[in-house]
């Protein structure tokens, strides 16, 4: 008799039971998100006011996605804060991860870790409340500019119809930032010390090191932050309500402002259901796009 080799593997048998430890969160998902998701999708096809008889719209509503300016322009806001959350926060964080990679020994970096980390902990209304003050006109901005002479540069920030959006971008870099760093020195941590031990006896500067081995290293570190924090910035609600509730005019509005303005302070719920399927369309596109450079199984 053939004696079967270790390394064969046994054919897997199907076995029903393995769905019963699913099936209460699949049920969940049915009902909190799946029905839902469903009805929104039937709502975008209908005029419809919350309270009167829905009149059929086919596709008007997702037409209109394309040819209403402000709702082209809240899309194109979302765009614009996807370089505040994601890119300048990664780029931040980036660098400080070079520079703690190699100053990790420094007394008070845990602290400054921590400091960077916390308003990830902080509730995003309690920080919104907290910037709102920040950028008032005798906030600490405007405050400061007058200590230190430059008092003609003060200004109603979020009322700015060309600093609002930038100004509520920023925040979300304040945010994301303490998040992508954690990521990605979790990552550095796995890299072997001595292989930037031998980098540094063969002469290789900050720069070398982070091009050739740091950076490298965090593919599945900076996949996650880019999924991440795209989509924190392309489903921003509560901080552009709070802070300027989509203004001055509208020049702040983001998708999903949008959609719930819609929705509840205008009466049209079925436009609102498109743009929310919309934004759900691009948040799954982009996913996808990420998840491309995020490290195969075979290449970890």
């Amino acid at each position: 008799m053939t004696p079967v080799s270790s390394g064969a593997r046994r054919p897997r048998r199907w076995s029903p039971t393995a769905y019963l430890y699913i099936l209460p969160a699949f049920a969940l998902f049915v009902v909190f998100l799946g029905v839902p998701l469903a009805q929104t999708v039937q709502y975008s096809f209908y005029d419809w006011d919350g309270l009167s008889p829905a009149t059929w719209a086919g596709l008007g509503n997702y037409l209109a996605v394309l040819s209403d300016e402000d709702l082209r322009g809240s899309f194109v806001h979302a765009l614009v804060l996807m370089v505040f959350y994601a890119g300048i926060p990664i780029v931040i964080a980036l660098g400080l991860t070079a520079l703690i990679s190699r100053a990790h020994s420094l007394p008070g970096m845990s602290v400054f870790r921590t400091l960077l980390f916390l308003p990830q902990v902080i509730a995003s209304v309690v920080v919104a409340t907290i910037w709102v003050s920040i950028y008032s006109t005798d906030g600490l901005i405007n405050r400061t500019l007058e200590v230190i002479g430059l008092g003609e540069l003060a200004r109603v920030w979020l009322g700015d119809y060309t600093l609002a959006l930038p100004a509520v971008g920023f925040v979300g870099t304040w945010l994301n930032i303490g998040l992508c760093l954690v990521l990605f020195l979790s990552g550095v941590g796995s890299i072997e010390p001595t292989v930037f031990e031998a980098a540094r006896l063969d002469g290789a500067g900050l720069i070398q090191e982070f091009l050739h081995i740091t950076l490298p290293a965090l593919r599945g570190q900076i996949a996650v932050a880019l999924t991440l924090t795209v989509i924190s910035a392309l489903k921003t609600f509560d901080l552009v309500y709070i802070t300027t509730k989509g203004g001055p005019g509208s020049s702040t509005t983001v998708p999903a402002f949008e959609a719930y303005n819609r929705a509840f302070n205008t009466g049209q719920v079925g436009s609102a259901a498109a743009v929310a399927v919309c934004l759900t369309v691009v948040i799954l596109v982009v996913t996808v796009l990420i998840g491309r450079i995020q490290p195969q199984e075979d290449e970890a």
